[in-house]
């Protein structure tokens, strides 16, 4: 049994639907075997998948082929992670700079805010 690399990534959950999925691996966000890969390209049991996010890069081996999406729970037993500890740490230090980057609510300012400062700085000008 045979099984196209953008189908099978969405049916382990890799992606949430195929068309994110082929885009993803067109992109080489989702790599088989380390190699950039077309969509089409055909899954094999013992291949290896990374999957690229933000900094870290997830690794699962195939172990059992599936033609079609299964729920997440039974994902597990299709696809084994084998992901180094490294990369997960990877992961969290990128999410706590992230949220470290801007305190909340200094972001970009709301109409109201930029109005009082467009009528402080006329103000001032004058």
């Amino acid at each position: 049994m045979a099984c196209r690399f953008d189908k099978f990534a969405w049916s382990v959950r890799l992606a949430k639907t195929r068309a994110i999925s082929a885009e993803a691996i067109q992109k080489g966000k989702i790599r088989l075997n380390g190699v950039h890969v077309k969509p089409s390209r055909e899954v094999k049991l013992g291949d290896e998948i990374q999957v690229i996010r933000n900094t870290a890069t997830f690794t699962y081996r195939v172990t059992q082929l599936l033609g079609r999406r299964v729920g997440a729970k039974l994902a597990i037993d299709y696809i084994a992670d084998i992901t180094p500890d490294e990369e997960r740490e990877k992961l969290k230090m990128y999410q706590i700079a992230q949220s470290n980057y801007r305190e909340h609510g200094t972001g970009k300012p709301s109409k109201k805010d930029r109005r009082d400062m467009d009528r402080f700085l006329d103000d001032w000008q004058d």
